[in-house]
Order: C-alpha cells, then sequence, then structure tokens
C-alpha cells in the first residue's frame, strides 16, 4: 500500500514538472509579445509585482504559513537578487532576440553550467561520465551559438543577455535549493517575489510603467497575468520547490524538456522558424544532460 501511494505521489511529481517545463516553453513567445509593451524594467517590475500578488492569494487560499525563519534572511536576499537580474535579463535579451532562438540556447545550456557549478563549489573533479556529458554540452552550446561562423551572433546583444540569465540561473537554483531549511518553499518564493518587486522599482521610471498600464490593451494583459501567474508564480515555484526535494542537479535536469516546448511554441505564436543549428544544438544539449544524469541500473 506504501509502495503504491509512493507511485502515485512520483506520478504527481512527474506531472507537474513536465506541466512546467511546457509553460517555461511557452514563457518565451509570451514573454516576446510582452517585451514589445515597454521597457525591460518597467515590464520586469510588474511581472514581479503581478507574481507576488498572485502568490500571496494563493497561501491565501491553501493557508500556508507566510513566515519563514530570520536564519534564512541571507539566503533569501541572494536569492532575490539573482532572481532580479535574471527577470530583466529575460525581458531584455527578448527585446533584441528572437523567442524560440534563447528558449532553446539558455534551457539547453542551464542544466549543463548547473552541474558544472556544483562540481566548482564542491571541488570535486569530474568522473569519465560527467567530463563526457559536459563536453558534449559544450559541443551543443558551439552548435547553438555558430561559434565557426565568422558572421556569428555570439555577441548579439540578445545572445550575451541570454548566457548570462544562464549563468544567474544557475547560482538561483543553488539558494533556492536551500529554502526548505527555513520554512514553506511557496513562502520562500513569496518573500523573494516581494523583494524582487521592491528591487526592481527602484530602477523602472515610475511614468513609464504608469503609462504601460494605462496604454495596455486585452492583450498585454493577457500576456502578462500567463507571465507572471501560470509561468513563474506556479511553475517556477513547483520547480524551486522540486529543487529542495531532488536537488538542483537533477531538478535542472527537466529542463531538457523546454527547448522543444520553446522552439514550437515560437514558430506557432510568433511564425518564428527555427534555424538547423537551433535544431540540432538542442538535440544535442538533450543528449549532454542524460549523459550526466543517467545511472546504469544494478541487479
Amino acid at each position: 500500500m506504501e509502495n503504491t501511494k509512493e507511485n502515485i505521489d512520483e506520478k504527481k511529481f512527474l506531472y507537474g514538472m513536465m506541466a512546467s517545463m511546457f509553460c517555461w516553453g511557452i514563457s518565451w513567445p509570451v514573454g516576446k509579445i510582452l517585451s514589445s509593451y515597454g521597457n525591460p524594467e518597467s515590464i520586469t517590475f510588474l511581472r514581479f509585482l503581478l507574481t507576488f500578488i498572485s502568490l500571496l492569494f494563493l497561501l491565501l487560499i491553501i493557508k500556508e504559513k507566510l513566515s519563514i525563519s530570520i536564519k534564512g534572511l541571507l539566503v533569501l536576499l541572494g536569492a532575490s537578487t539573482f532572481m532580479t537580474f535574471y527577470g530583466y535579463l529575460f525581458i531584455a535579451g527578448l527585446n533584441h532576440g528572437k523567442a524560440g532562438a534563447g528558449g532553446v540556447l539558455v534551457t539547453t545550456l542551464n542544466p549543463i553550467i548547473t552541474y558544472a557549478l556544483t562540481m566548482l563549489l564542491s571541488l570535486k573533479l569530474p568522473t569519465l561520465k560527467e567530463a563526457l556529458g559536459l563536453l558534449i554540452g559544450l559541443i551543443a552550446g558551439s552548435v547553438l551559438l555558430k561559434i565557426w561562423d565568422n558572421n556569428s551572433s555570439i555577441f548579439d546583444a540578445g545572445n550575451l543577455y541570454f548566457i548570462s540569465a544562464t549563468c544567474l540561473w544557475a547560482i538561483l537554483s543553488k539558494f533556492t535549493s536551500m529554502s526548505s531549511r527555513y520554512g514553506s518553499p511557496l513562502s520562500f518564493s513569496l518573500w523573494m517575489y516581494a523583494i524582487c518587486s521592491l528591487m526592481m522599482f527602484a530602477f523602472a521610471e515610475t511614468d513609464s510603467t504608469v503609462a504601460i498600464v494605462k496604454n495596455g490593451d486585452a492583450k498585454f494583459w493577457l500576456v502578462l497575468i500567463f507571465s507572471a501567474t501560470i509561468t513563474t508564480s506556479i511553475a517556477t515555484t513547483f520547480y524551486f520547490y522540486a529543487t529542495t526535494k531532488i536537488g538542483a542537479n537533477k531538478a535542472s535536469s527537466y529542463i531538457f524538456m523546454v527547448p522543444l516546448s520553446a522552439a514550437v511554441g515560437s514558430w506557432i505564436i510568433l511564425t518564428e522558424s527555427p534555424a538547423w543549428n537551433t535544431i540540432v544544438g538542442g538535440l544535442i544539449g538533450i543528449i549532454a544532460v542524460y549523459t550526466l544524469n543517467y545511472k546504469r541500473k544494478t541487479t
């Protein structure tokens, strides 16, 4: 009976992660639309604020404790800082780059960078399998950025924003994996987005933000609500919850599901045709993540 319950819980967790990763993929074309309505600072602030509000309502509905331990304040501030910069780079990158290419690039490199960062922090040398996985990941990144091409867009503003965002997310995952030590991951996320809102408010121009709110049409509010509540409040918080249960490494491995939905979503929503190197690089990235996380079954 206990094993049956564990299997059901595992299935729920798997379905939750799959749904979250699908939403993350769709968030790229949706974010591209959102970025066209104003400057990145104001758009990012509005996303964070609406995320905080939606999370607050969610926690009140499920009667979750809102407080976290004061011992986790430094971790909370660290996570909030990295999330603030990531949120800004996400919107700024979409202002300059393509949603499909950015979604594939970031979500392909993210698990690999997270894995490499873990080994670096633990001062651990990679095993042969890990070294092979990281090498394949490096090849994936090279293909995605077309580094052999003299006309490569590796130094385009969009790619620079996306690569920076990827590195920040890897560090952010390490902070969120510690959140359960200080209270509920949901409560941790709530206060993280509250601090993110305050941090981004300091950079956003009040007049521009007010103008965006006043002039926003139905499409703007639809994509903002989807971006803030579905992809950020629910999907991202579920991912952070996953990092507390299975660790940042394993949780990040689920991200390999995102590139396909990002590329397909951008093609359907924005009519962005994926380039051959985006498809090939994304597939090589999946092989890299699988190699890093593969465990041989023992009998």
